[in-house]
Order: structure tokens, then sequence, then C-alpha cells
């Protein structure tokens, strides 16, 4: 049996497409649909899943060679086209477009006036809201989220409890995971791994790593900040240029390679100085 039915008298027509409201034929639980209750709009059936507890509501359109399946949700103003797919439990709504090959996926979240397009993946309990891009390859997952007016392209890769927001932009094949967080005008890009408690704002740029290791028992990170040219360090409140310089002669044998850990942290550590005073 059919779970929806095309309007045929109810259409319109968009960028020369032309869209029919859908019509519930039987009872969806989970979002509470009773036969007889009109939805969103499609192209076609092969849009909206008949299986599953898939809807489309409001005044959300579908259309194009996109799928919506499982038990996903669009609806509000919200737009799914070109070939992308959006399955599992995901939500699409207010104004957010999801369009190209783009895939949103399990319990991910688009929301605002979001758009994820190209070849780009949001999927995992991630969350993608405000004016935020998700472009190229680009993947965010796990719980991270990318709000604002932040850019994630290129091939990177945004993940754990991450949030990405303001102007910041991670693209190249940056990976950024942990519970990072980028804001401002920040922009990490390159080969960049940043990771654990790191925080990168202002207009700081890296094309670098941000480490975070532990070492007698010590946690240390370093974040640069171009904003007050300055290195914060984030894992503890310990400085790393003070640890060394108080520590140096009298470490043991045994912790001489922790030891030479922490000097090539330093070492990383003075050359971001050295791009901070430029």
């Amino acid at each position: 049996m059919k779970k929806y039915e095309l309007i045929l008298e109810s259409k319109k027509v968009i960028y020369g497409i032309t869209l029919y409201q859908i019509r519930s034929l039987i009872k969806i639980d989970k979002p509470g649909i009773n036969p007889g209750d009109v939805g969103g709009w499609v192209e076609k059936e092969s849009n909206l899943s008949m299986s599953g507890n898939a809807w489309v509501s409001g005044n959300a359109r579908v259309y194009g060679n996109a799928r919506v399946y499982d038990d996903a949700q669009v609806y509000d103003d919200a737009r799914v086209y070109g070939d992308a797919w959006v399955d599992g439990n995901a939500r699409v709504y207010g104004n957010a477009q999801v369009y190209d090959d783009a895939w949103v996926a399990d319990n991910a979240q688009m929301y605002g006036n979001a758009q994820v397009y190209d070849d780009a993946w949001v999927y995992g309990d991630a969350q993608v809201s405000g004016d935020a891009w998700v472009y190229g390859n680009a993947r965010v997952s796990g719980d991270a989220r990318v709000s604002g007016d932040a850019r994630v392209s290129g091939d990177a890769r945004v993940s754990g409890n991450t949030q990405v927001y303001d102007s910041a932009q991670v693209y190249g094949k940056a990976l950024v995971s942990g519970n990072a967080q980028l804001y401002g005008s920040a922009q990490v890009y390159g080969n960049a791994r940043v990771h654990g408690d790191a925080r990168v704002y202002g207009n700081a740029q890296a094309e670098f790593s941000f480490q975070c290791l532990s070492v007698c028992g010590l946690r240390f990170s370093f974040t640069a900040t171009s904003s007050d040219k300055s290195i914060q360090i984030g894992c503890t409140k310990k400085e790393l240029k003070k640890f060394t310089k108080e520590d140096k002669g009298k470490l043991p044998r045994t912790l001489v390679g922790p030891y030479t850990e922490l000097a090539k942290a330093l070492q990383k550590i003075q050359k971001v100085e050295e791009r901070l005073r430029k």
C-alpha cells in the first residue's frame, strides 16, 4: 500500500520543474501524520520513500533526483534537490538546503539558512545551522556543530564535539576533532590537525598541528591566536615554556624521552610565535 499520493490538482512550478503537494494515505506515527493530512512538495514519487516514517511537510520541497527516506524529516521551507540524499533520522528544516550530491544522515540536523552541497556529508549527531556552509568533499560528523557564517570545505573533516562558528573556516585537508573550538575569523587549512581542547580564534591562520600531549603526568596544548599575538596553553594553567625552564635539569633518565617530546612541542610553539610576529 502506498504511504502517500501526489495531489495532481495542487501543483506549482519552480525553475521550470512542476512540484506536487503530497497527501498521506496512512497513519505515520513518528511525525504524527494521519490519513488525509497534506504535506509538502515533491516532483515525483521517487523523491520520498513509500516506506518508513520519512515525510516532507510545510512548504518544504524535494525534487530532481533527490531522495528522502528511512525516518528522515524535511519541513518548513527547506529544500532538497539535485542528487542529494537525506536519510536515517536526519532533520532538514528552516530555510536549509541540501543539494548536488550531498548526504545528510543518521541523527544529523540542518536548519536556519545552512547549506550542504557538492559531495559533502553531514552525519552522526552533527548539526549545521545559521548561515553555515559545508561543501566540497567535507565531512562533519559526531556531535560537531557548525554555525554562524562558518565554512567547512575541501577535504576537511570536523568531528567529535568540535564547534566551528562565527566566520571561521576549515578547508584543505585539515582535521578538527575532540573539544576544539574555532571562531572569530580563524582559518584552519592545509594538513593542519586541531584537536583536544584547542581554541583557534581571532584572525588566526593555522597550517600546522595543535598538539595536546602528556608529559610527567601533566597535559599540554597550545593555540596560536594572532589577534593578540600570543600563545595560549589550553590543557593546563602551567605554561610550557616555564615548565621546561624550571625542570630542565631535574628530569630523571626515565623522563628523557618525554622531555624530548616536550622540547619538540616547544620548537613548534616557537615557530608559531615567529609567524605571529610577522
